[in-house]
């Protein structure tokens, strides 16, 4: 079961960092939707829930303190998108870092070795190392879906399905959407 969770948070890790490929730092920066998310925010933030569920919660802090989390500003929204001093480099390099962190976490310590979350609230901290890397895959899967979409409003790039129409199957795909929902417009 590791090896197979490991495999899955491997691959969505990848898909996560193929996002930003080909992209100006203008485009991996920039919100697209009103709560702000980005496509470097998003590696960001994945990579301080590497580092604290599969390193700090299970006695393996990294090296370095992050420097929002050093700062607190982490509380603030700061590892969600990128300072212009943050460049793409910096940001996946820090995230290849986290996840080769959590990686040696995962081949060393067995599911059921005990946690505990610091930012957790007081008598809810303790946990297992098994959750945690659950929850850092779904983490992982559901910062890949909003990445998906906002790459696709970037440059219309979706989703590994994004080949299973032309664009005039999906032009097409997209109408009948738009006539089902209309159905329901006013009323």
């Amino acid at each position: 079961m590791k090896s197979h969770l490991h495999q899955y948070l491997q691959e969505t890790r990848a898909l996560m960092l193929a996002k930003l490929d080909g992209l100006s730092e203008y485009d991996r920066r920039r919100p697209l939707v009103p709560s702000g998310t980005n496509l470097l925010g998003l590696v960001k933030h994945l990579t301080g829930i590497e580092y604290v569920y599969l390193g700090t919660s299970v006695g393996r802090p990294p090296a370095d303190v992050l420097p929002w989390e050093a700062d607190g500003s982490v509380w603030e929204g700061a590892d969600m998108w990128a300072k212009p001093d943050e460049s793409t480099e910096y940001i996946t390099g820090l995230y290849r870092e986290a996840c080769a962190h959590s990686d040696r976490s995962i081949a060393e310590l067995d599911l059921d070795h005990p946690a505990e979350v610091p930012h957790w609230a007081e008598g809810q901290r303790g946990t297992t190392f098994g959750a945690l890397l659950v929850r850092v895959v779904d983490e992982t899967a559901h910062h890949a879906g909003h990445a998906d979409i906002v790459r696709e409003l970037i440059d219309g790039q979706g989703g590994k399905d994004a080949s299973m129409l032309d664009e005039a199957g999906w032009s097409e795909f997209y109408t009948t959407i738009q006539r089902a929902a209309e159905t329901f417009r006013d009323g």
